[in-house]
């Protein structure tokens, strides 16, 4: 699975795909996938951002119909996925199998559905770390600067050595605060990309111990000696999950909406 492999494999890497899974059921913003944000559903604001990143096709995988033709009103690509799965990465890796069964994709980006203000330059950043030789998977960390969010368990901490360096390997991720003693702290961005071989093998393996005790879905990838390598970014995107948030986002995007 590392980038120094066979030539199809190479050739496959510079292929890759942009996959955004979505689904109606959320606890604090139900059916936000189709909220309106400066004139279009956020699931539709998130593909616009995902096609202006320019690597690639870009697909939503839906759970149900009403986002799939939300997005393909549009003019984008979606896919139905069984809405029972029990996780994005699920609903990402059936999508690939539906709409490249061939392979023609050695790489798939899982990008969010709730990031309708994402900067396109996050995706490519996400991309270009995984082409470092040895990686199988890859994401994005920002510096914290809140010291609210140092020990916010809902802010996830990427324990990564970055010293000066701009890509590192993810060594955990913990919802505590660390590592311990001074230093800085990063804030772990939810945005991956997988060689295709690796997101297979991560959605065949079981829920790990320590991916159960912390529900942080990455750490079943380093529990079973997956390399994760990390890009260090300058800011955290805004992801909508409550009334608030989406308010934040319709004012952000205000200047984008239809005349």
């Amino acid at each position: 699975m590392a980038a120094g492999g066979t030539d199809g494999a190479n050739d496959r890497a510079g292929h890759p795909l942009v996959v955004i899974p979505a689904r109606m059921a959320s606890t604090r913003l139900p059916g936000k996938p189709l909220a309106d944000i400066a004139g279009a559903p956020m699931i539709v604001q998130v593909w616009r951002r995902a096609v202006e990143a320019g690597i690639g096709r870009v697909v939503v995988a839906a759970a149900e119909a009403e986002i799939a033709d939300a997005v393909r009103a549009a003019g984008g690509e979606a896919v139905l996925t069984d809405p029972d799965l029990p996780s994005g990465s699920d609903r990402v890796w059936q999508a690939v199998c539906d709409v490249d069964p061939e392979g023609r994709h050695g790489v798939v980006l899982n990008v969010q559905g709730d990031l309708p203000t994402l900067d396109p330059a996050l995706i490519r950043t996400a991309y270009e770390a995984l082409v470092r030789p040895g990686a199988d998977i890859s994401t994005l960390a920002a510096g914290i600067v809140d010291d609210e969010e140092r020990t916010n368990p809902n802010v996830v901490k990427a324990v990564v050595a970055f010293e000066g360096r701009r890509l590192a390997r993810a060594l955990y991720f913990t919802r505590a605060t660390a590592p311990w003693g001074d230093g800085p702290l990063y804030h772990h961005i939810g945005l991956y990309a997988y060689r295709r071989e690796a997101l297979a093998r991560f959605v065949q393996l079981p829920p790990s111990p320590l991916e159960k005790r912390e529900k942080l879905e990455q750490l079943r990838a380093l529990e079973a000696g997956m390399s994760i390598e990390v890009a260090l970014v300058d800011t955290v995107p805004l992801g909508v999950d409550t009334p608030a948030d989406l308010e934040k986002a319709r004012a952000a995007l205000a200047s984008r909406a239809p005349s």
